[in-house]
C-alpha cells in the first residue's frame, strides 16, 4: 500500500501526532463532553485533509464552521496556542468551501429522490412499525417491477393510493395490503412535509462528483452542510447523512487502499444515527462502514460519548481523538472506562484518570501506523486552526454561494415525468375505459329483445388485472436494482 505522503499533524506535546493519509480510510472517532474542543478538532482535521488534496464533507450543526472559508488571525486563544506549541511556520489561511443546505437558504439545495432513499431508510425516517414497513416495501416492489420512478413525495403518495385502491389485483403476486397501514404511512408523509423535510426530496438530486472536487491550488473542497435548522428534526438529519454515506458506498468504484482518501466524511452528533436503531438496519450500517474504506472514503464519527457508537462500529474506528469526559454518573464512569480500554496502553499514562483531567483543546490521541496498528496513546494539545473561529455573516456566505461553480445547477427544482404522471394517466385511461364499457352495455341492452347471453367482455376489475399483469410482464428486464440499504443504484 502506498504511504509516502506525510502525516497530517493534528496535535502536539513537543512531539507531533497525526493521521497518515493512507490510513485515513480506516475511519476515526472524535469524542468528548460539550465544550472540550471537538468542533475545533473537526475543523483542524478538515483543514489538514484539504491541504493534502482530500475533499471533505461535514455538517455544521452549530453554525460555526462556515468560517473555514475565511482566514483566521483575530482570536486570542489561537495566538496563545501557536505560542505554546512554538509553531514558527504557522500561517492563517482561508479554505475552499462549498455550502449546502437541504432548505436551499444557506447553500446549494441538497436533494435526493424517493427511489434513491429507498424503503429501508424511508422506514427509519417515517418511524414506521413492522407492518407499515412491510406495506412500504411492497409498494416499492410494485414500483420497481413496473418501472415507476419515485422521485418526490407526490409520487409516493399516489403510488400508495394506487396500491391501496387495487389491493386485490396485487394480492396474488405481492401479498395482502393493509388499508390502515397505507393510511398511517400517508399521515407520516404529511407530518414529514410539515417539518419541511420534503425539501430534501426531489430533483435535481445530488451528483456525488460534486462532493469530490479539488480547487485550482490542489486543495480538497470542504463541503459544509448547514444543519442548524435541520437539527430540529434529528431523525431527518441522521437519515439524510446515512443516505449520503450509503450513496457513496453503492456508487463509488473500488480503489482498495489508496495513498490518500477520495473523501473524508464527518458524521457529527453521531448518537442521532444510532438512537433506537432497528437491528436489521444497524447490521447494514456496520457493513457499509466496514466496506466503504475500499471505496477510498474515510468516516469520522463525532460524539460526546464513545458509548454512543455500537461496539462493532467503534471497533472499526482506528484513528482516535478523545477529549475530556465527565464522570458524574455511573454511565459517565462506564464511558470513561470504555474509552480508556480502547487505547493501546502507554505505561506512562493512567488513561482513565487523564480523560477526566484534560483541559479544553487537550486530548488523548492515537493514530494508526503504517502497518495499520494503533499507536500508543499520548496526551497532547490539538493544533490551532488556520481559518477564522466564529460565525459568518449572511452577505459573505451569499457571495461565496454565488461565486461557486455549482451555482445555478441545483437552485431550480425540476419535476420530470415519474410515477405520479404515469399513474394519473393510467387512472384516467381506466376511467375512460370503464365509461366506454358501461355505455356499450347500455347499447347492448337496448338492442337485445331477448335475455342477453353471458357476456364475454371484461369487467373493470378484470380489465385492470389484465392491464396490471401486462404492465408487470412488460417490466421484466427493466426492474430497478437496489443496494444494501435499499437505495436505487444509478
Amino acid at each position: 500500500m502506498a504511504s509516502g505522503l506525510e502525516r497530517l499533524v493534528v496535535a502536539s506535546n513537543g512531539t507531533d501526532f497525526g493521521i497518515l493519509p493512507g490510513m485515513a480510510n480506516r475511519h476515526g472517532l472524535i469524542a468528548g463532553a460539550t465544550g472540550t474542543g471537538k468542533t475545533v478538532t473537526l475543523r483542524v482535521l478538515a483543514e489538514a485533509f484539504s491541504d493534502a488534496g482530500v475533499p471533505v464533507f461535514l455538517a455544521d450543526v452549530k453554525g460555526d464552521l462556515a468560517t473555514l472559508a475565511e482566514p483566521g488571525g483575530d482570536h486570542p486563544k489561537v495566538a496563545e496556542r501557536v505560542a505554546l506549541l512554538g509553531l514558527s511556520g504557522f500561517a492563517y489561511r482561508a479554505y475552499p468551501v462549498t455550502f449546502w443546505d437541504v432548505f436551499g437558504e444557506l447553500g446549494h439545495p441538497l436533494r435526493t429522490t424517493i427511489s434513491e432513499l429507498g424503503p429501508l431508510l424511508l422506514t427509519r425516517l417515517l418511524d414506521l412499525n413492522e407492518t407499515q414497513a412491510g406495506v412500504l416495501q411492497l409498494a416499492f416492489r410494485i414500483a420497481d417491477d413496473e418501472g415507476l420512478l419515485l422521485l418526490d413525495l407526490k409520487d409516493l403518495r399516489l403510488l400508495l393510493r394506487h396500491v391501496g385502491d387495487n389491493a386485490k389485483a396485487y394480492q396474488l403476486e405481492y401479498g395482502n395490503v393493509s388499508a390502515a397501514s397505507v393510511g398511517a404511512i400517508q399521515r407520516r408523509l404529511l407530518e414529514l412535509e410539515e417539518q419541511g423535510a420534503d425539501r430534501l426530496i426531489g430533483e435535481p438530486a445530488l451528483n456525488l462528483d460534486d462532493l469530490l472536487q479539488i480547487d485550482r491550488d490542489g486543495r480538497g473542497m470542504i463541503n459544509v452542510l448547514s444543519a442548524e435548522r435541520l437539527m430540529r428534526s434529528p431523525r431527518v438529519y441522521a437519515t439524510m447523512l446515512l443516505w449520503l454515506l450509503s450513496e457513496l458506498f453503492e456508487n463509488l468504484p473500488e480503489v482498495g487502499d489508496p495513498e490518500k482518501p477520495r473523501l473524508v466524511f464527518f458524521f457529527d452528533e453521531a448518537h442521532l444515527l444510532f438512537d433506537d436503531m432497528p437491528e436489521a438496519l444497524l447490521e447494514k450500517i456496520e457493513l457499509v462502514v466496514r466496506l466503504i474504506r475500499s471505496k477510498g472514503v474515510g468516516v469520522f464519527f463525532v460524539t460526546q460519548n464513545p458509548l454512543d457508537v455500537p461496539d462493532k462500529v467503534l471497533g472499526q474506528l482506528g484513528n482516535r481523538v478523545q477529549h475530556a469526559l465527565r464522570a458524574f454518573t455511573p454511565r459517565d464512569q462506564r464511558a470513561v472506562r470504555a474509552a480508556a480500554e480502547t487505547f493501546r496502553i502507554n505505561p506512562e499514562l493512567n488513561v482513565e484518570n487523564v480523560i477526566t483531567e484534560l483541559g479544553t483543546g487537550e486530548a488523548l490521541v492515537s493514530f494508526l501506523d503504517r502497518k495499520g496498528a494503533p499507536g500508543m496513546v499520548e496526551r497532547a494539545f490539538v493544533l490551532p486552526p488556520k481559518s477564522r473561529l466564529g460565525t459568518m455573516d449572511r452577505r459573505t456566505r451569499d457571495a461565496i454561494i454565488r461565486e461557486s461553480v455549482l451555482f445555478g445547477q441545483y437552485e431550480k427544482e425540476v419535476d420530470r415525468e415519474s410515477a405520479y404522471e404515469i399513474l394519473t394517466e393510467r387512472r384516467t385511461r381506466d376511467e375512460e375505459q370503464a365509461r366506454e364499457l358501461a355505455a356499450q352495455r347500455e347499447r347492448e341492452k337496448a338492442e337485445q329483445a331477448a335475455k342477453p347471453r353471458a357476456s364475454r367482455r371484461q369487467s373493470l376489475g378484470e380489465a385492470f388485472i389484465t392491464s396490471a399483469a401486462r404492465s408487470i410482464g412488460s417490466a421484466l428486464g427493466r426492474k430497478i436494482i437496489r443496494g444494501v440499504l435499499g437505495g436505487f443504484l444509478r
